[in-house]
Formats: structure tokens, C-alpha cells, sequence
């Protein structure tokens, strides 16, 4: 039997012992919306459910908030929207429970978004990962309201992004954004037990840099695209905002196991959704933002080398001997990420910096010989 297969069947046997242990003990289906996407044409909802205790549940009959910092965003949304992360955080403060959710699996709901009402029920894992199509919403931020057959309601925002628009930026999170110092081993164990905002460092300068590549482009959507869990969404809304990030959809993923590995792909997750939004996408061109210690200038040399029309730049940044340690393990960059020479070659700009502020500088200096020679 393929290890796929009996991890998939043990993580099942142990999750439905714990539903009827939680049912016993008087707990009850909750839902936890994330931020959605989509285009005028059609958008994606994105929510997970997990037994609660019920003293532990307020109403959530209400709207999740976005930040004061929200992009893509109208005055009267921000209004509505404006105490997201707040909620996020109060959320995070009990993280190390989240390590231990127990899914909800098959649970039938039903997603309302714009004119459309759809029936659908979670996978086995508990998500709602719905795409729909024909809301009839304009750009902008909006509310889904997704109701569960057992339980309260919940709204989820969605962001859906302007056709005018002609930028858009995607960043990695962590070693681009946020700096953990602990060995990538323990990262997980790290963001899923230890989810207080105040124990990570922002890498400096990544606000300006990003508010940078942004300025002139309000109808720019942002997406955060990251091989962590889920259960690290509340902590990283929380960091994104407390740290003047622009806020945008997080791109997380799940770490239990698919149909055809016990674990799931880290790689492998970024390259699908970077092509998920290429595709719904396919007016934008992208900022890939990531660091050199892992993967990211490998994906992201591959997504240039087959669309560099959809790719307006791609900056890195360079990880000090200390975090490439942590990150896998020698002082040397990441040897794949030395093999990118000649994507420039195909009209894709890549710049390098050890945080924002260098990245700052090299992007300035980027354009302005790009603005001398023309």
C-alpha cells in the first residue's frame, strides 16, 4: 500500500475519533473565513471548518475586517472592513490550539456571494475552496456569507480585482518578509505553536519597497503566497498589518497528505497557484518578491522563462550566512538559485538585495538606467 494512502487513511481514523470526542464533549462546527479573489467574472471563497467549544465561539454573523492598509480597496469597503487584522490577532493569541484542530470534513454549506447562492459541502480536510462564477460584483472588496448546515454563519472578504488593472504583486513570506531565526525544521512546529506577532522580525525596509513598486497603481492587487499551514493565517494578517505591509490574500496551504504523497509539495503548491493567477489574471503583469535560502528564484525563473510577458520584475532577497544556515543548512546560497543568469536575456528584470531598503535602492537604479537609455 502506497504511504500516501495510509497516511491519508490514519490522519481520517484519528480525526473522526476526535469529531465524536469533541461531539461529546458539547463542541460544535465553526467556520474560519479567509480572504477571498477573484475577477468581475469570477471569484474564489475560501474558508475552513473545526469543532469549537461553544463558550469559546462570539457571534460571527459580522463581517471580518481589512486593515487600514488594505489595497485595491474603496473608502466605503475600508470602513466596513476596517478592523480585520484586529480580529486576526485576537485570533492568534490562542494559535497553539489551532495545531490541534479537528476538521470538519463533508460538512454541508451554503456560499452566497453577489447574485449567486451556491450549495457545496467542505473537502475532507474541512476547506471551502469554492470557485464562483457569474457574482456580478465590481472591483473592489466584498463579502461572502457562508452558511453551515450546523453552526453560525460566517462573512469572508474577497477581493475582486479591477480588469483596468495592469500591476500586481506577489510575495513570499518567510525569510522575505518576516524572519523567524530558527532552522526551517522547526519553522512549522515555530509558526504553529508560537503564533504572537511580537516574536518575529520584519526584515526591514519591505514596507517601503513594496509601497514602492505599488505607487501609481491603487488597482494593483497583493498576494502572499507561502508553503505554510493555514492555521498561520491569523498571525500573519496580524504581522502584515502591524507592519505597514500591503494587505492582500494570503496563499497558504494545507500539511496533510494528498492522494499521491504523505506529504504535501511546498514547491509544487507555489507553482500552482502562481498559475492560478496567471490564468484569472491574464491582464496582469506580476512583481515576484522572494529570498534565495529555498526555492523561490527557482519557481519564479521557471514562471519568467514561460510567460515573460506576465512577469514585470522579479527582486530577491539575500539572505545573510546565519539564515541560509537556518534556512538549509550551509552558509552557500541555495545552489539552484545560481543557475538564473540569463532571464534577463528574456526582458525580465531581476534586482538583489539583503532587505527592503536595498531593494529599494537597486530598483530605483534600475529605472533610472532604464530611463537614461531611453
Amino acid at each position: 500500500m502506497a504511504l500516501s494512502i495510509i497516511a491519508r487513511s490514519i490522519e481520517d481514523r484519528v480525526n473522526r475519533r476526535s469529531i465524536v470526542r469533541r461531539k461529546n464533549q458539547g463542541w460544535i462546527p465553526k467556520l474560519i473565513a479567509y480572504a477571498g479573489y477573484g475577477s468581475t467574472e469570477s471569484a474564489k471563497v475560501l474558508a475552513r471548518a473545526v469543532m469549537r467549544n461553544p463558550k469559546d465561539i462570539t457571534n460571527q454573523f459580522t463581517m471580518p475586517y481589512l486593515p487600514p492598509n488594505a489595497h485595491s480597496v474603496t473608502e466605503v469597503a475600508l470602513q466596513e472592513l476596517s478592523n480585520y487584522a484586529r480580529e486576526m490577532g485576537n485570533n492568534a493569541q490562542r494559535g497553539w490550539r489551532q495545531f490541534f484542530d479537528t476538521q470538519v470534513g463533508f460538512l454541508p454549506v451554503t456560499v452566497r456571494l453577489g447574485k449567486r447562492e451556491i450549495h457545496t459541502r467542505t473537502d475532507r480536510a474541512g476547506y471551502v475552496d469554492l470557485l464562483i462564477d457569474g457574482h456580478g460584483l465590481p472591483p473592489g472588496w466584498h463579502k461572502a456569507v457562508i452558511i453551515p448546515l450546523v453552526g453560525q454563519p460566517v462573512t469572508a472578504p474577497v477581493m475582486i480585482v479591477d480588469p483596468a488593472a495592469t500591476h500586481g504583486l506577489i510575495s513570499d513570506i518567510d525569510d522575505t518578509i518576516v524572519v523567524t531565526w530558527l532552522p526551517r525544521i522547526a519553522l512549522a512546529a515555530w509558526n504553529s505553536f508560537v503564533l504572537n506577532t511580537n516574536a518575529r522580525s520584519a526584515v526591514p525596509g519591505m514596507p517601503d519597497f513594496y509601497w514602492h513598486l505599488l505607487s501609481g497603481h491603487a488597482d494593483a492587487p497583493v498576494f502572499y503566497l507561502s508553503t505554510g499551514a493555514w492555521n498561520t493565517y491569523s498571525a500573519m494578517s496580524r504581522f502584515i498589518n502591524a507592519n505597514g505591509l500591503p494587505f492582500g490574500p494570503l496563499l497558504l496551504t494545507d500539511w496533510g497528505s494528498t492522494a499521491t504523497r504523505a506529504f504535501r509539495s511546498g514547491p509544487e503548491h507555489k507553482k500552482t497557484q502562481l498559475r492560478n493567477l496567471l490564468i484569472m489574471f491574464p491582464h496582469i503583469k506580476w512583481y515576484l518578491i522572494g529570498d534565495d535560502g529555498q526555492h523561490d528564484l527557482v519557481i519564479y525563473d521557471e514562471l519568467a522563462r514561460e510567460h515573460p510577458q506576465r512577469v514585470r520584475g522579479i527582486a530577491i532577497r539575500q539572505l545573510n550566512p546565519v539564515e541560509q544556515v537556518l534556512s538549509h543548512g550551509t552558509t552557500e546560497v541555495n545552489e539552484a538559485a545560481r543557475k538564473d543568469a540569463d532571464i534577463e536575456r528574456h526582458g525580465v528584470p531581476i534586482i538583489r538585495g539583503r532587505d527592503g531598503f536595498a531593494l529599494l535602492s537597486e530598483s530605483l537604479r534600475a529605472s533610472s538606467r532604464r530611463n537614461h537609455r531611453v
